[in-house]
């Protein structure tokens, strides 16, 4: 017999979970219920749960058990690792679903609330995108290739937990600065939160993908995803309120951050030894160049919009970031790709008799952006601008040539991310600061200038001349990077 309240919790809990199981399976076999349960059978039988409700159940009374039963990490695995065509399959969803979140609520909110609002709402949802690669501190990649484990997974929470507060603060004393009213208030904090819950809940993810589970990844972010997007919409339409569809996004994220991403990546993982002091310094010191080239490619992307918040109105917010979605669309492409394979290149690459397989693949991942490029361009110059402005209620015809600019930049944009990642597997990510550097003192002048000049078009033309300058200066570093490594002939792996 349990002697402790807790013991007597857990045992009611599997009995009970016991006793339907027991119910629904002589159901489902077609059999009679015993002649203990006559009086049951007299009545109706209850509505079979369906498929998702089953599974809700099932991880509930999983949560449930694991913590009376010593603790989410104390508990066995139950899925597979090594399944790489569910890794493809369920991390394109995940990185789909969530790439698809800013532009289907930008739609709905213009919809629903005009294009004044929809624009704020593009605004906030620039300045969280920043807020959540300061969560990330650029630890992502470092920590998927960090294939000895050198540092435990309960340093790299830590560490993300830490970043992840300084994003908060930072976002508060943004809207300080900007002297926000309550509602755009509201509206920016709870896309903040959101966007810090997804930069929070990617080093989980990350765990996850280093036990070679990245399908569970896919699958927690496109859980994540899609329920921030139906509390914004739900709430959206009962309000008509963007403030508070915004803080029902923030409270969805929270939610699914600790009944989903948390358990997921606890339940599916080894064990971490404890958190070193040591460790999280160190990931500071080492993944400062990663966050500060992603960070500055970011912020180099959101100047053209920051600029235009203090020279035009909010709905030219709406415009920019519609014409820069089929551009989006691109970097997600290439990321479903090259992203889940980045443990296989640093494999590869550590190889020093496999290097010439590695070229290969980076010319390749570049030679597909293009094609990418090139197929996003038709189609914009065939439907793309008619979908859109039906999309939206807004005519789009008179931005043709700067939705093909945005295109162009689009590809630019996803060669760089793609090249950056490349460099980091390389572990030279300390050298491509400089480049960084350059573009941001570049894109702090001229897309400005060309906003006072000549308004959108002038934030779109400066945004492709940014991009174009960052990637210069990136390839011509990778070039250096890789001729360099090719003389030394050893791996940089090695100590």
């Amino acid at each position: 017999m349990p002697s402790h309240p807790l013991d007597n919790l857990r045992v009611k809990i599997r009995d009970l979970h016991t006793r339907h199981g027991d119910g629904n399976r002589a159901y489902i076999a077609g059999g009679r219920p015993s002649s203990s349960r006559t009086e049951a059978a007299e009545q109706p039988s209850p509505r079979e749960p369906g498929p998702l409700t089953r599974l809700a159940n099932a991880w509930w009374t999983r949560l449930i058990e694991s913590i009376y039963d010593g603790g989410l990490s104390a508990q066995e695995a139950e899925y597979e690792s090594g399944e790489t065509r569910r890794d493809y399959v369920w991390n394109t969803i995940g990185i789909g679903v969530w790439g698809m979140v800013f532009p289907v609520l930008t739609v709905v909110a213009t919809q629903l609330a005009g294009t004044e609002q929809a624009g704020r709402f593009s605004m906030a949802f620039a300045a969280g995108t920043l807020l959540m690669f300061l969560s990330n501190y650029g630890v992502r990649t470092f920590q998927v290739s960090d294939i000895d484990e050198k540092n435990s997974f309960a340093s790299y929470q830590l560490n993300r937990w830490i970043t992840s507060i300084i994003a908060l603060v930072m976002g508060l004393l943004y809207c300080t600065i900007r002297d926000y009213g309550p509602g755009m208030l509201m509206l920016s904090m709870g896309v903040y939160v959101y966007k810090i819950v997804d930069g929070l809940a990617d080093v989980y993810e990350g765990r996850l993908q280093q036990a070679d589970k990245l399908y569970l990844a896919g699958i927690s972010q496109a859980l994540r995803s899609l329920a921030s997007m139906a509390a914004f919409c739900i709430l959206l339409f009962l309000t008509r309120s963007c403030a508070v569809a915004a803080a029902g996004m923030a409270i969805a994220a929270v939610a699914s951050l600790i009944l989903v991403s948390i358990p997921l990546a606890l339940l599916e993982t080894e064990g971490s030894r404890p958190w070193n002091m040591g460790e999280v310094g160190s990931l500071f010191r080492h993944c400062f160049p990663l966050f500060s080239a992603v960070f500055l490619f970011n912020l180099i992307e959101s100047l053209p919009k920051f600029a235009m918040e203090g020279m035009l109105s909010y709905d030219n917010q709406l415009y920019f970031n519609a014409l820069f979605f089929p551009a989006q669309g691109i970097l997600l492409a290439s990321g479903f790709m090259y992203k889940p394979q980045l443990l296989r290149l640093a494999n590869i690459w550590s190889n020093p008799r496999r290097r010439k397989r590695f070229d290969l693949i980076v010319l390749a991942m570049l030679g597909v952006i293009t094609l990418l490029t090139l197929g996003t361009l038709v189609f914009m110059g065939w439907i793309g601008i008619s979908v859109m402005s039906f999309m939206y209620g807004i005519d789009f015809e008179r931005y043709r040539v700067a939705a093909n600019l945005m295109i162009i930049a689009g590809g630019v944009s996803a060669s760089i991310d793609f090249l950056y990642a490349i460099i980091t597997v390389l572990r030279h990510q300390s050298s491509a600061t400089k480049p960084y550097l350059i573009t941001f003192a570049f894109a702090l002048v001229v897309p400005t200038a060309l906003i006072w000049i000549i308004g959108l078009d002038g934030a779109v033309i400066g945004y492709l001349a940014s991009m174009t300058l960052l990637l210069t200066l990136l390839g011509i570093k990778y070039y250096r990077i890789r001729q360099n490594l090719s003389q030394r002939n050893r791996s940089p792996f090695r100590s």
